[in-house]
């Protein structure tokens, strides 16, 4: 196998590295140090977003999917983006709602925690799918560019031989400007992760509200299903990013609605 990775891909990679890291740390900086938000928030964010989407959602993925149902569905990329959009929002949004009304519940007298728990929520997603993502691609990207390819490939047999060459072809052809949009989409997801915390976070705390919990899965399974979409049937990762954008406008807009029409006068922080 030949073929190296260009170094503009590679200095992409690191940047999105930054910013997978990075991001999450600043924003809780940021609400912690600027907002006065409680550290607990964020934490119980992170540990929400794993629990309930990178366990439970996925184990249920592997059952229906797994199923012969569950080849229709990604046969068909119209039920694949409604099945996927729909898992995601129910997943995300009842862990959010679970949350709120439970570890979180002596910390609703003070609003900023929807954002302190959203930046974790949605900072621990770029941690994950962004930052160690990237970490992998560029740690095979040196040692490609170092010519040292068989010796990674020597030990390595039958399908996951075959997986390994194949990501490394795919670090070699890919477009450098892509590893960038994917920091560019963590941004994004991002403040779609905090506008749904706050939807969700009104939702627990009025009851009056309560409206606002199917309104977050819906609108999380619309932008969901969406980008897959126009993932299958445009192609252009850029125009892809593009939608996201516009979808995260859109819900920033609508959570800072919510927030003017429901959120209280902040009480005095407490120690913690």
């Amino acid at each position: 196998m030949t073929g190296t990775v260009p170094t503009l891909s590679m200095v992409f990679m690191a940047v999105s590295i930054l910013i997978g890291f990075g991001l999450p740390l600043a924003m809780f900086l940021y609400f912690r140090l600027k907002k006065k938000a409680d550290i607990l928030p964020f934490f119980v964010g992170c540990a929400v977003m794993l629990l309930f989407a990178l366990v439970l959602e996925a184990m249920v993925h592997r059952v229906i999917l797994g199923s012969s149902v569950g080849g229709k569905i990604q046969n068909n990329v119209w039920l694949y983006a409604v099945y996927g959009g729909l898992m995601a929002g129910l997943f995300e949004e009842t862990g959010r709602f679970l949350a709120f009304k439970t570890v979180l519940k002596k910390h609703q007298h003070r609003d900023v925690n929807a954002l302190m728990y959203g930046a974790g929520h949605g900072g621990i997603e770029a941690v994950v799918l962004l930052g160690i993502t990237m970490i992998n691609n560029l740690t095979y990207s040196v040692i490609i560019n170092a010519g040292s390819t068989e010796a990674l490939l020597a030990p390595l047999t039958g399908d996951l031989k075959a997986q390994v060459q194949s990501a490394i072809q795919a670090l070699c052809t890919t477009p450098a400007h892509h590893f960038l949009l994917g920091g560019v989409e963590r941004i994004f997801a991002v403040a779609l992760q905090i506008s749904l915390s706050v939807l969700v976070w009104f939702a627990a705390k009025r009851p009056g509200k309560r409206w606002l919990f199917p309104a977050a899965i819906g609108l999380h399974a619309l932008v969901d299903a969406a980008t897959v979409i126009l993932s299958g049937k445009c192609g252009n990762l850029i125009l892809v990013e593009v939608g996201v954008g516009v979808f995260a406008l859109l819900y920033v807009l609508i959570a800072k609605l919510v927030w003017k029409a429901n959120a209280q006068k902040e009480a005095p922080a407490d120690a913690n």
